[in-house]
């Protein structure tokens, strides 16, 4: 397993890795692995010969109101998981790598940015657009792998994957989850004892609202029934929203997903369920 920091020898490693044919995938991270990240790794082995993984905690992504100094890190750790998952070479750039000085170029995106996430977060898919795209162009990769758990950043990337005419394929990844049905995160890590006894209620809430409005009820009731349920429980609900998969527009009937995020004490929650 190649362990790189510098553009030149990762460049050099993506050209011997992709000669004769031979396809790269891309798992983007930010570390901190879990089991979500190491089955992405399986993943993309499933689809190329060659595995890349990058470990990067991209200060862009990162509100004022965030602290960035907590995100959780652990490099020896990650380095073992990854070992023992096969993965062939991680990048690991630091901040003045990824953006030298006198960087001034962002990637702006609309569409399926907007709303959710865009909105409680205003600057973070500013950065994860601009981060994602220069990964894309440091390993050359022919697929990257991410993870259904972030269901807006999923449909943003592919939104500027398009947009810009990428040379690259996104794999979206089902979401990971613990055996109580807690969807994997490194920031579960952050989590008390005790909220982590209930943060399982989440997902079991989803579930039930998902199998009601399956049987014919109006989603708006629903949602609020269990936003009311996880306040009660003592969550700090942000929204749970019905919408079009690939758009995020409000839901009108046929394919849907149900979005959630809920702050738990510090930690904040993410996930979403097909309807």
């Amino acid at each position: 397993m190649q362990i790189i920091r510098d553009l030149a020898t990762l460049r050099a490693a993506s050209a011997e890795a992709r000669r004769d044919g031979r396809r790269l995938a891309l798992v983007p991270t930010m570390g901190a692995l879990h089991q979500g990240h190491l089955a992405m790794v399986t993943a993309g082995r499933q689809v190329a010969e060659t595995v890349a993984v990058s470990i990067f905690v991209n200060p862009l992504q990162f509100s004022p109101t965030e602290d960035l100094s907590r995100y959780p890190r652990d490099e020896a750790g990650d380095l073992a998981k990854l070992r023992a998952v096969g993965c062939d070479i991680v990048w690991m750039p630091d901040v003045p790598t990824m953006y030298p000085p006198g960087s001034a170029t962002r990637i702006e995106v609309a569409g399926p940015a907007e709303g959710f996430e865009g909105t409680a977060r205003p600057d973070h898919f500013r950065g994860v657009a601009t981060v994602c795209t220069k990964l894309f162009s440091q390993t050359q990769a022919d697929v990257a792998v991410f993870g259904e758990k972030d269901w807006q950043q999923v449909q943003v990337v592919s939104r500027v994957v398009a947009d810009l005419d990428l040379p690259i394929r996104i794999l979206p990844h089902p979401t990971v989850r613990e055996a109580d049905g807690l969807a994997c995160s490194s920031r579960n890590i952050r989590l008390t004892p005790e909220q982590r006894a209930l943060a399982p209620l989440l997902p079991r809430l989803m579930v039930t609202a998902l199998d009601t409005i399956r049987a014919g009820a109006a989603p708006g009731p629903v949602l609020d029934r269990a936003t009311r349920q996880l306040q009660e429980a003592g969550f700090t609900p942000d929204y749970l929203a019905m919408v079009q998969p690939e758009t995020l527009r409000p839901w009108e009937g046929g394919p849907g997903r149900l979005l959630a995020a809920a702050r738990l004490g510090e930690v904040r929650l993410l996930d979403n369920m097909a309807l």
